[in-house]
């Protein structure tokens, strides 16, 4: 579900609809290119098309394993040099620790994630 029609600056898997709704509406604010995704079909495919400067997963997702979906995107040769900011529940230290194995280049707590929002997806 492309929020543009250009190519967005960033590709998001966010776990639920409340973060989906403030990601939204903060890259909305800054004039960020976003696609917001909700799977990992989707979000392989977005990927491969759209060549996006970042891509942000939510490790609390639960309708698919996040960690193994960083280690997909790092497997991959057309995708691995996107990097991926990761974020989570900071006493989620097993999901964090994953992330970060799996080749994750930024793992954050979901309060930091919240609070740098703006500048996450202005690309500063």
């Amino acid at each position: 579900m492309p929020e543009e029609s250009s190519p967005p600056a960033v590709i998001a898997l966010p776990a639920d609809l409340m973060f989906a709704a403030r990601i939204r509406g903060t890259a909305q604010a800054v004039g960020a290119n976003l696609t917001l995704v909700r799977n990992e079909k989707e979000l392989l495919e977005r990927a491969r098309a759209l060549a996006p400067r970042q891509i942000i997963i939510d490790l609390d997702t639960r309708s698919l394993d996040p960690v193994a979906l960083i280690a997909t995107l790092k497997a991959d040769p057309t995708l691995k040099s996107i990097p991926i900011l990761a974020y989570v529940s900071h006493v989620r230290e097993d999901a964090i620790a994953g992330a970060r194995a799996a080749g994750a280049e930024r793992v954050i707590a979901r309060g930091a994630f919240v609070k740098n929002l703006t500048e996450i997806l202005a690309g500063q």
